[in-house]
């Protein structure tokens, strides 16, 4: 959960020129992050995931004709004996990476579903000897390590589709208002710049902007318009020259 949370905040911040690790994002708040990938369709393939093993022993609680779970098995030692095909595929798909965007965690996902079906007693060829267990291991192994890698692909890509979505709304985040007693440099296209009089402490005021998140009195800001190859994100720090004012961002009408 740390090493997806890591991957999901990474991705996200880094869309808006940002780096996570600069932020300090602490190990809890990484591991909150990761649950974005508990979504239902990962919680769907996880649940048939572990479904799939006991359908035949369901099937016969389910006191179903023994024809039915006679075919089920088949079906099943098929789908297992079938793994070196889950991994031709996978390696194919891998060689069209460019080609499969933004489906290619599903390149590493078949392989490793090839080589753990592979370590089923249903692949096994009636007779065939136990495999040696530091076979079996290295087995596992690989196939973790390419579960890692679809995770580190899903957590990426779910970062930066957050990402792009929150810059299209941006207008319902957090309104900021900026009054500084000093004139600031805020590199253009910026935010609206108003002169209040010499007689206002805070003479100057910056409107029109977002807040993307507040750390360790640090604000993260995007103006209204924000685009990504081109503008800048500004990190404005409060301190006794600044007065940050937090207001409703425009809501969608009900």
């Amino acid at each position: 959960m740390l090493y997806a949370g890591y991957i999901y905040t990474n991705a996200y911040f880094d869309y808006f020129h940002l780096d996570s690790l600069a932020m300090g994002f602490s190990t809890f708040e990484l591991v909150m992050r990761s649950l974005r990938l508990a979504a239902l369709p990962a919680l769907e393939i996880m649940a048939l995931a572990l479904v799939v093993p006991a359908v035949p022993r369901l099937l016969i609680a389910m006191q179903l004709p023994e024809r039915h779970i006679r075919r089920m098995r088949v079906l099943g030692r098929a789908v297992a004996r079938a793994y070196l095909g889950f991994v031709v595929v996978g390696v194919v798909l891998m060689a069209l990476w460019r080609w499969i965007q933004p489906f290619a965690w599903s390149a590493p996902l078949l392989v490793a579903a090839g080589l753990l079906l592979s370590q089923t007693s249903a692949a096994a060829p009636a007779g065939r000897p136990r495999k040696p267990a530091w076979e079996r291991a290295l087995y596992l192994l690989v196939a973790s390590l390419f579960l890692i890698w679809v995770v580190a692909l899903v957590a990426g890509q779910l970062g930066r589709q957050d990402a792009d979505r929150d810059a299209d709304r941006l207008v319902r985040r957090v309104a900021v208002v900026v009054l500084s007693t000093e004139p600031l440099s805020i590199a253009p296209p910026g935010p609206r710049v108003e002169d209040l009089g010499r007689d206002a402490h805070y003479r100057y005021r910056y409107s029109g902007l977002r807040l993307l998140i507040e750390r360790d009195h640090r604000y993260y800001l995007l103006r209204l318009g924000w685009k990504k190859a081109t503008d800048p994100t500004y990190v404005i720090e409060d301190d006794d020259t600044m007065r940050i004012e937090l207001r409703p961002g425009t809501q969608p009408s009900t």
